[in-house]
């Protein structure tokens, strides 16, 4: 028997800007709940960096294989990881994470995270500084720029890839309130009692951006700064 999750449903490896690609997954979450998970992919020549894993199918593992070999697998949200340690295993792929960033499921981390040290050229780590947990963004700063998120950041443009109760779910707890919406969950989470993360937010808008994908919802291109600033505005 496999020892890791098995796949669950997913869509196809998409071209999101040039070398980096997404993959639109789900997670079963509770009795009829299922709701989506992103999967960014970025390649370097034939070396492929694997942010926020989603395990696929054996045609997507071999849709996946054709875009190169996955040498590294990335955590940058503290609360995801189910796929990991499978990435690891199948692909032999070294593990990076920010510093302190895991949690006791996950595996050994074989590469910290550093601004100085990524496994990504060219790119530019933002680490959150007020929160509970370790966080992270990535950033690549190609075709205008695309800020990778987990959950501080995501963008419900629709409930694909969601279950019937998951969509409802989804629009109650206030997913789909606005563009580059923070998580509320998340944010529940990772505050401090009494405090507030409007400045790690207003640091990320320092960033230059123009695109964005968070670990759930959907890509939002062209204008992601200027959303995620009415986010800030509105939120904070």
């Amino acid at each position: 028997m496999d020892k890791f999750p098995s796949p669950q449903p997913h869509g196809k490896i998409q071209e999101l800007i040039q070398n980096v690609f997404w993959v639109q997954g789900s997670v079963h979450i509770g009795p009829g709940l299922r709701v989506c998970r992103n999967m960014v992919i970025v390649r370097q020549g034939t070396e492929l960096t694997v942010i926020s894993p989603v395990r696929l199918s054996d045609h997507g593992e071999k849709e996946l294989r054709g875009l190169g070999i996955v040498r590294h697998v990335v955590k940058i949200g503290y609360f995801h990881g189910l796929d990991d340690a499978y990435f690891i295993d199948r692909f032999d792929a070294s593990y990076w994470a920010l510093a302190n960033g895991t949690r006791e499921q996950d595996p050994d981390v074989d590469n910290e995270l550093k601004r100085e040290h990524l496994p990504i050229r060219d790119a530019e780590l933002f680490e959150f500084q007020d929160t509970i947990h370790k966080e992270a963004a990535i950033l690549i700063p190609s075709k205008g720029g695309l800020l990778i998120t987990c959950d501080s950041v995501q963008h419900w443009q629709n409930t694909a890839g969601c279950s019937p109760l998951a969509k409802l779910a989804v629009h109650k707890i206030g997913f789909r309130r606005r563009p580059a919406q923070i998580g509320p969950p998340w944010m529940k989470k990772m505050t401090p009692k009494g405090s507030t993360l409007q400045r790690d937010y207003e640091r990320l808008l320092q960033l230059k951006f123009t695109h964005l994908i968070g670990a759930h919802g959907q890509p939002l291109i062209h204008n992601a700064k200027s959303a995620l600033s009415e986010t800030i505005d509105a939120t904070f």
